[in-house]
């Protein structure tokens, strides 16, 4: 059985944002919830300005189902990690466990008061009928079930954002490091440890970095 994963590959992403619109359109997600975001450092400057999109990325050991109270979240067969709108309180703890800010909370009023939490489900719905209207309306469209991939990655105009089975999309970023040529420089010590600025000193792994 597959694992689905999302992988975003830096050096394409353009930051066009793409991505972000074709989640809130394909799940008509509520206004002041993003569950799709680009995340952008180094803006503005040259050479060193890089764009990441980010979503929930459905964790193997998912840190929002360790700290539920209620236990609303759950996995399917294929690693998605969904949740139960019925079953959720709106506590927040989610939101303070999750480290890519995944959960959101539509607010009301001038205080802000808490609602069913909503994040990225994959394009997967949720526990009810698969293609039912009450699934559509608490989770938005399940594209998994007709045997489609996330809206946000088959949108996206350079390929920087792949969603689909681990090991596929592992495989396609790792083919894209070797062709660019920098495969130990992205996984190497220097990478990790930052490089040494003495000429003579050596990488602790032996001279490797």
């Amino acid at each position: 059985m597959a694992r689905m994963k999302f992988i975003c590959d830096a050096e394409r992403c353009i930051e066009c944002n793409g991505c972000v619109t074709a989640c809130k359109n394909e799940n008509e997600v509520p206004w002041g919830v993003n569950r799709r975001r680009v995340v952008t450092i180094n803006d503005g400057v040259i050479g060193q300005e890089k764009s990441i999109s980010v979503a929930c990325m459905h964790c193997s050991d998912a840190p929002c189902m360790a700290v539920c109270p209620v236990d609303c979240f759950y996995r399917t067969e294929e690693g998605v990690v969904l949740h139960d709108k019925d079953i959720c309180i709106g506590c927040g703890y989610c939101s303070y466990a999750c480290p890519f800010g995944a959960p959101q909370f539509p607010s009301n009023g001038t205080f802000g008061l808490r609602g069913k939490m909503d994040k990225c489900t994959f394009c997967a719905g949720g526990p009810e009928e698969n293609g039912s209207k009450a699934e559509f309306e608490k989770y938005g469209r399940n594209r998994l079930a007709e045997g489609k991939l996330p809206a946000c990655a088959e949108m996206c105009s350079t390929k920087a954002l792949l969603g689909g089975d681990g090991d596929v999309i592992a495989d396609i970023l790792r083919t894209r490091v070797l062709r660019r040529g920098k495969g130990s420089e992205v996984w190497g010590w220097g990478t990790a440890y930052g490089k040494s600025h003495n000429p003579d000193a050596k990488a602790p792994n032996g001279g490797k970095s």
